[in-house]
């Protein structure tokens, strides 16, 4: 089965990896020419762990090239998917235009194609999205019907950013959501490799199990926060109290977001909520506890900015910006707000990440660097030991295990905010603080 994936941002670049590494032929399309280019070069866009030797391994055998042709990649293909971004709105809702545009070109490609050709969207959108805007768009574009001379389909995409090949290779399921068998069928033997479950149900239900996921997950996240916070205020072992918690794992629970730590963020838990929220403000849905949680996650933020200014310190250092460890991304991270507000205070600040280091360099990140945060970008260091001997705070923002080396030099004369709890408790002083233990 020969693919075409449309987007070559995160999600994009990871399936288009991991499905030519398991031997199918695939075609990346993008509109931005460095894109291709690094993908052609055998190298990745993105920053991550295993994504690159993918890639540069799929390009020598030849199951993966890169194009900005559409026209091409449709004519080479048998199914699309498309994996583009859909932000948020000022309001809230979906921003669609990447998703109208990409399937306007791809309607364009099918008007001139003689052979059924299935379109499948990875992108997280609402339900009813697929009916209201991606089938119209497809068939204006195309003179052609769905269901009949194209089929339409959603395959989302459950990939945690930092082990997403992992998570490509080893899903607790895959769904596909098809109206019809015919769009249904090839996509489920796409995943015939896979030992998980492939379940398929309708496009709208699997529109909406992406959101049903994610808001869980943001859910979660929040859960244990505020539970640490009404522990730390008791001198209760948050860590402990969850630690139990998470040992029933028969009603769904998932112990890898129900950690006390820090604010929530990346590209899809915000977005998402936002969406939802504002879906059922249009149906007139009273959701008191979902509107809560990203005021609540922004407390988190808030909280940390109080505590670092009751020190009466000016000196910060700041180790990590992205929103995860074993990841580059930036988007909507709560260390780029948290040291937005710190600069706001006349705080003054140095930055370590050597994700984002590289990512300044080449990456998809890199126009976000330099236009976006450019005032945070010239605080990055890359002196790990400098920045901790010149800071008199350090917040610890990831999970990272060059940060354990520097236990040693966070002296009693140094006040350590971690947020991840990357120091065992015992182990450092009583400068030594966690937001949610």
């Amino acid at each position: 089965m020969k693919l075409s994936i449309f987007g070559l941002g995160y999600v994009g670049c990871v399936s288009a990896a991991c499905f030519a590494d398991t031997g199918h032929e695939v075609i990346g399309v993008d509109p931005n020419p460095t894109k291709v280019e690094i993908i052609e070069r055998g190298k990745s866009p993105v920053v991550e762990p295993g994504i690159e030797a993918l890639i540069s391994a799929s390009i020598r055998n030849g199951n993966l090239k890169a194009t900005s042709d559409v026209g091409l990649a449709i004519s080479q293909s048998d199914i699309s998917l498309v994996c583009v971004g859909t932000p948020s709105n000022n309001n809230g809702s979906l921003d669609l235009k990447y998703i109208r545009r990409v399937c306007g070109e791809i309607g364009a490609a099918l008007a001139q194609k003689n052979s059924y050709h299935i379109v499948t969207i990875r992108s997280t959108m609402l339900p009813g999205t697929i009916d209201g805007t991606v089938i119209p768009t497809l068939e204006a574009s195309s003179g052609k019907k769905a269901g009949r001379d194209f089929g339409v389909a959603i395959n989302p995409e459950f990939l945690r950013e930092g082990t997403s090949v992992y998570d490509f290779n080893n899903p607790p399921f895959t769904l596909i959501g098809a109206d019809d068998e015919d769009a249904a069928a090839p996509l489920r033997n796409l995943y015939s490799n896979l030992s998980a479950p492939v379940l398929t149900v309708g496009i709208k239900e699997a529109e909406m199990v992406k959101y049903a996921c994610n808001t869980f997950h943001a859910l979660k996240v929040t859960f244990a926060n505020e539970i640490g916070m009404v522990c730390k205020a008791l001198d209760v072992d948050s860590h402990t109290v969850m630690d139990v918690f998470c040992h029933d794992g028969k009603l769904n629970l998932s112990p890898y977001y129900l950690k006390p730590g820090f604010a929530f963020g990346g590209s899809c838990l915000p977005k998402d909520l936002r969406a939802l929220g504002h879906k059922a403000k249009e149906l007139d849905v009273h959701t008191p506890m979902l509107n809560s949680i990203l005021a609540s996650n922004q407390y988190q933020i808030e909280r940390l900015v109080d505590m670092i200014l009751q020190t009466g310190l000016k000196k910060i250092g700041v180790l990590g910006l992205s929103f995860k460890t074993n990841t580059d991304d930036l988007r909507e991270s709560p260390m780029v707000t948290l040291v937005e507000r710190l600069i706001g205070k006349g705080l003054k600040l140095a930055i370590y990440d050597r994700e984002v280091e590289v990512a300044r360099l080449v990456g998809a990140n890199r126009d976000f660097i330099e236009n976006e945060i450019p005032h945070i970008s010239s605080l990055m260091r890359d002196d790990l030991i400098k920045i901790i001997d010149e800071s008199e705070v350090i917040v610890i923002g990831k999970r990272d295990q060059e940060f354990h080396s520097i236990v040693n030099h966070l002296n009693n004369d140094r006040v350590v905010f971690d947020l991840v709890r990357l120091i065992e408790p015992g182990l450092t002083s009583e400068n030594y603080h966690g937001i949610c233990w």
